[in-house]
């Protein structure tokens, strides 16, 4: 079984250090667990990389992956900025130490509000993609603002058809075929307060093949070519992120030293071949940086066999802490916290507590014997999991527990049930009225 950079001492899971069972009883369950010193090692083996292959280049940290305010208290201080999607986003970077020269603010729908917050901050630039921000940028900026345009370079990249973004009917982007993105920068030119600095695109998620991205590289370097027959110069190009990792056993992503090496050579050889000016070059991992840094921790509680059928272990969790089994179908690595590398002789269903049927986190996976109250661990799930909890049912998201050489902490903290009621109110109909 693929650890990663997790151990195993005498049966028992330990990450960063600590000793996965007793930060379940420490902390209690659900608990995210966040291994600091991996995210660090794979955030700099990004920046290392392009230093040598492709000097000219910004990594910024998607923050749809994990959006804390100590994940940017880690990740400014090697070099990283920050890929933002909602006013909420760049708040929390800014909070956390992210420079706002370093922040671009992506998006298909940003808010007047957000835009307005997003100037007044002084952000690096904004990803467009659409008319009306132009017309919100223009609207609120006293000075030009850096403005990258989204394209759809049409590549099918291999992953779940809801995280491809290029799909000829993709909410995401220009299209580069049918001239919709040449015409639309072609418009920008002479907008007040606007200054066209270059291309973004981003082709999916959780990507394993180099392939997609030399194709990506082709079509941008392509539409450069075109843009520059027009008088118009690309100074930056973004290339998004997608860099898959290590969920199952049967995965075989490459690592970040392969995505770069991959990434900067083919770039420097495709402006070479078209004759233009190298563009700076901006990429933006996000789960690749935190996805294999962090676990969930849960208690087993009920274990229900149906005859001939299946057998169920019930988890104090579920699509509140972890909505990706559901929405693209999932998988993960399961083990049992004191028997990690024992091998699993017990099929088992390990379902959530949510009320409703689909609440499975893991549907068939061979564990040792199960009972109330083991600790099971799911690993990589550093990625998507906090960012897109939620309250269903009422259920607490679970705090985040971040440790480093032996030493935890809380990254964030727990809910509480007036936490749950703090917004609540009812209605007074009568005193509205007065």
């Amino acid at each position: 079984m693929n650890f990663g950079d997790l151990t195993v001492k005498k049966h028992r899971l330990e990450i960063g250090g600590c000793d996965c069972k007793e930060l379940a009883e420490k902390y209690g369950t659900p608990l995210y667990v966040f291994d600091v010193c991996r995210c660090e090692k794979t955030a700099k083996a990004y920046v290392d990389i392009l230093k040598r292959e492709y000097p000219d280049f910004t990594v910024c940290y998607a923050s749809k992956a994990f959006s804390c305010v100590g994940i940017y208290g880690i990740l400014a201080p090697l070099g990283l900025g920050a890929d933002v999607v909602s006013g909420g986003e760049l708040y929390t970077a800014l909070k956390g130490g992210m420079s706002a020269s370093r922040i671009y603010f992506h998006g298909n729908n940003k808010s007047e509000s957000e835009i307005k917050y997003a100037v007044e901050s002084g952000i690096q630039g904004f990803v467009v993609d659409s008319e009306r921000e132009i017309e919100l940028i223009t609207k609120h900026a006293t000075s030009p603002q850096n403005v990258l345009v989204r394209v759809n370079p049409g590549v099918e990249a291999h992953t779940h058809r809801f995280i491809q973004t290029t799909l000829t009917d993709s909410k995401f982007g220009f299209s580069i075929a049918d001239g919709t993105a040449e015409r639309f920068i072609s418009s920008l030119t002479g907008k007040k307060n606007i200054r066209f600095a270059g291309i973004a695109c981003h082709i999916g998620s959780q990507i394993f093949e180099k392939q997609s991205f030399e194709i990506a590289i082709d079509k941008m370097t392509d539409f450069i070519v075109r843009l520059n027959g027009l008088g118009i110069s690309v100074e930056r190009l973004d290339l998004g992120g997608g860099y898959g990792i290590h969920y199952i056993e049967n995965d075989r992503p490459l690592t970040p030293e392969q995505y770069m090496t991959n990434t900067a050579r083919y770039l420097k050889s495709a402006v070479e071949k078209r004759g233009i000016k190298p563009p700076m070059l901006i990429v933006e991992p996000g789960r690749s940086i935190v996805g294999e840094a962090g676990i969930t921790l849960y208690s087993v509680g009920a274990i229900k066999t149906i005859k001939d059928v299946k057998t169920y272990a019930a988890v104090d969790g579920g699509m509140f802490d972890n909505p990706r089994a559901m929405l693209y179908e999932a998988q993960y690595t399961a083990v049992v916290c004191d028997k990690a590398d024992i091998a699993g002789d017990t099929k088992y269903s390990i379902a959530g507590k949510c009320c409703e049927s689909g609440d499975i986190l893991i549907d068939g996976v061979m564990l040792p014997e199960l009972k109330s109250g083991d600790v099971l661990a799911v690993l990589s799930t550093g990625a998507y999991h906090y960012s897109m909890a939620s309250n269903y049912n009422r259920n607490f998201v679970p705090p985040t527990v971040a440790v480093k050489r032996g030493r935890s902490a809380y990254m964030i903290k727990p809910q509480t049930y007036e936490d749950l009621v703090r917004n609540d109110c009812v209605p007074d109909f009568e005193e509205d009225a007065q």
